[in-house]
């Protein structure tokens, strides 16, 4: 990391992705359905989140109840119609929880800089922010299902920069996903790939601190 003489920070704004860094699914009664259904535990993910049938989702061009129906369709070999829907919604209504460590971290992160949201989500998201207590967490947000543009598409992320109001070299960027990350250090963005709260915590460093 450098760091601006001007502010004297590593960087002057905080990207941050949702699910799996600030968000985290329970898919224990989906596991419990699979396993009574004879699947493999994770086969239902694997076909809702392939990117013919996730992506539709996360530009907004289908709705959640189309993107089960998609779900059905892709088990539809595996098990019979009325336990394919059965998993398919499970998934979609998951119950979800916030990481109090890391959502407190952010918080104190952008009482100095900047903190905008980065994240492939449906139209539920805002919705599902106020549900977590999340809605004024961050200065911005940037939706996948809102802008049209989902991670690692370099638009979102020149998106969320411009929100942020600094140069992409002056941003940290932090995602659970490899991919979106090197997306974001190929602009010149500060990237951490996000494991646990102690990385993330080592990440912003003096923010806490200070």
């Amino acid at each position: 990391m450098t760091t601006s003489k001007l502010s004297g920070r590593p960087f002057d704004a905080v990207l941050c992705d949702l699910d799996n860094v600030i968000r985290f699914y329970d898919t224990t009664e989906l596991t419990s359905l699979e396993r009574a259904a004879g699947l493999a535990e994770g086969t239902t993910e694997k076909v809702a989140f392939a990117p013919e049938t996730d992506l539709p989702l996360l530009l907004g061009e289908i709705t959640e109840e189309q993107w089960v129906e998609s779900i059905v369709a892709g088990l539809a070999d595996q098990v019979p119609e009325a336990r394919a829907r059965e998993l398919g919604t499970a998934l979609a209504k998951a119950p979800f929880r916030a990481d109090d460590a890391v959502v407190a971290m952010l918080l104190r992160a952008r009482a100095h800089v900047p903190l905008v949201l980065v994240t492939n989500a449906t139209v539920e998201l805002e919705d599902d922010l106020v549900s977590l207590g999340l809605a004024d967490l961050a200065d911005h947000v940037v939706s996948s299902a809102r802008v049209g543009v989902a991670k690692p598409d370099r638009r979102i992320y020149e998106i969320a920069v411009r929100r942020a109001g600094v140069a992409a070299d002056r941003c940290l960027f932090v995602d659970d996903r490899l991919e979106n990350v090197e997306a974001a250090t190929a602009l010149g963005m500060t990237g951490l790939h996000y494991r646990e709260p102690a990385g993330l915590r080592g990440a912003l460093g003096s923010l806490l601190d200070g």
